[in-house]
């Protein structure tokens, strides 16, 4: 019998579902957070098919909160590539087009790097951004983090046996030899993914399948950077489809359109 998972785990049929629900997830916290004691909402953002995800359900899901609820919310982005935000791999850029063209969060609470600063002085400076925009707190302390995980089980710029994921010190982190393209980036650190009230982890397709496994099941995957977030206080909740958690034996919850 496999040991219990980390965190919840919700199965849809399709990213179409998947995305809808992510959608009404992340505006139902917002409204928690809007009515709580910080009356604000600060949403960390990931890349990838994300993007695509949230610009098709987000603003609709949004709109009915009406303009002065996103007046209180705060973005910011999980990590980024070291390159232009015109340029097609930049994380930012392409939420600017897709998502933010239709969803009004006042520009000066979108929180971005400064892609013409050198790696470190860019990851200096958006951790200086951050702790502005978290004044009072410690480490950032994010209401909800949408993260990805790749099939080789990294998460935001932090891959497996990389250094990084023992940095304990520093909130943002430059990064100049990824294994991905392209080579230079800036992520959040396991210290702030680990301290967010909620963290949901969002996978589709059959190339997560394998690495889902591992992480949800086996003991042998405690070092891939994507097991490591396991936040000390919040909620972790893992939004699949049905090709993503389809070698799964953990118990989850399953979701269907009637």
């Amino acid at each position: 019998m496999a040991a219990p998972a980390p965190g919840h785990i919700s199965v849809f049929s399709s990213p179409q579902e998947l995305g809808a629900s992510l959608a009404q997830l992340v505006v139902q916290r917002a409204a928690c957070c809007l009515e709580g004691p910080r009356a604000r909402f600060a949403l960390g953002l990931s890349g990838g098919s994300l993007v695509s995800m949230l610009a098709r359900d987000l603003p609709a899901a949004a709109a009915a909160t009406g303009p002065a609820s996103l007046a209180r919310w705060t973005l910011g982005f999980c990590d980024e590539r070291l390159v232009p935000f015109e340029h097609a791999e930049s994380t930012y850029g392409l939420y600017r087009t897709h998502l933010l063209s239709r969803l009004p969060v006042p520009n000066s609470q979108v929180i971005t790097i400064d892609p013409q600063l050198p790696v470190e002085a860019a990851a200096e400076d958006y951790a200086r951004k951050l702790r502005q925009a978290f004044q009072g707190d410690a480490i950032p302390v994010f209401d909800l983090l949408l993260l990805g995980v790749g099939p080789d089980g990294h998460t935001c710029s932090l891959f497996p046996d990389h250094p990084l994921l023992k940095e304990q010190d520093k909130i943002v982190a430059p990064i100049s030899d990824s294994p991905k393209p392209p080579l230079q980036r800036v992520t959040l650190t396991l210290p702030v993914l680990n301290a967010a009230r909620t963290v949901v982890f969002v996978a589709t397709g059959e190339g997560k399948a394998a690495v889902l496994k591992r992480i949800l099941e086996d003991k042998d995957a405690a070092l891939l950077p994507a097991a490591l977030v396991r936040p000390h206080t919040g909620t972790l909740c893992w939004l699949l489809d049905e090709a993503a958690a389809r070698l799964l034996s953990v118990p989850f919850e399953k979701h269907s359109t009637l």
